[in-house]
């Protein structure tokens, strides 16, 4: 069965969000032989330029059947070359040791939704190589006027963050029928930008980079200036990248 419209052209978006993540990284390593892991692969278009530039294997994990099962179909339909290079599944990276002796992760816009990011952490040490390394970059921050992702369903600036926890549940629940207890329900990770840093610094990883507040929006220039602000850094970074080295 062909993928579905809405997920290729997603998929191609991709394409252009990965050059992004390059770019904002300042590195984009020699794959050639090498064996990563794509943290939050979503459909995939990430691990298939990785795949393209000569790895020796990719893994793109997710914990959306629905993402992976895209993946999975779209590398069968456009990318059977590479079937014997590129694998997708569902896994919970924090509840299996099958993956070892990794060379790189990449995580694309994953980590805003990842809860116990400190415990993943400790997993990517664990199954990298000696001197692997973590490529991550993500946003929008929980923190950030639009850190809710719309999920909250509130729309107005940092609204998400003014109404109480309780009152945003509350009524999702009541409009759709759920029983959903916090916003990590949602799929958003809540952490602050001084939770990241936190959990950065007290990680067994050497921090070789790290940068905030990478947009080509035109308004963006104001926000970077406000983030300079201490008072208003928390609520004006809006991104992260980040290089960690094992």
């Amino acid at each position: 069965m062909m993928p579905k419209i809405v997920d290729i052209n997603y998929f191609k978006d991709g394409k252009i969000e990965n050059k992004k993540f390059w770019q904002r990284l300042s590195l984009k390593p020699d794959f050639k032989n090498k064996t990563i892991l794509d943290f939050g692969c979503g459909h995939g278009s990430l691990a298939i330029e990785i795949a393209n530039l000569g790895a020796q294997k990719v893994i793109g994990v997710d914990l959306n059947n629905d993402l992976i099962n895209f993946a999975k179909e779209n590398l069968d339909e456009n990318f059977p070359a590479l079937k014997n290079k590129v694998e997708f599944e569902v896994v919970d990276l924090l509840k299996t040791d099958k993956f070892k002796e990794v060379d790189y992760i990449v995580a694309k816009d994953t980590f805003e939704h990842s809860s116990n990011l400190d415990k993943i952490l400790q997993k990517f040490h664990q199954i990298l190589k000696k001197d692997g390394m973590v490529l991550a970059g993500f946003g929008p921050l929980y923190n950030f006027y639009n850190g809710d992702h719309g999920r909250t369903e509130v729309y107005l600036p940092w609204f998400h963050i003014i109404i109480p926890e309780k009152i945003l549940i509350n009524r999702l629940n009541k409009k759709y029928k759920k029983n959903l207890r916090k916003i990590e329900d949602l799929g958003l990770s809540k952490y602050s930008l001084r939770d990241y840093i936190r959990i950065f610094e007290e990680s067994s990883f050497e921090i070789i980079y790290f940068k905030t507040n990478f947009s080509e929006h035109p308004l963006a220039f104001i926000f970077n200036i406000l983030s300079k602000v201490k008072i208003f850094e928390e609520y004006c970074t809006y991104n992260i990248y980040s290089i960690l080295k094992k």
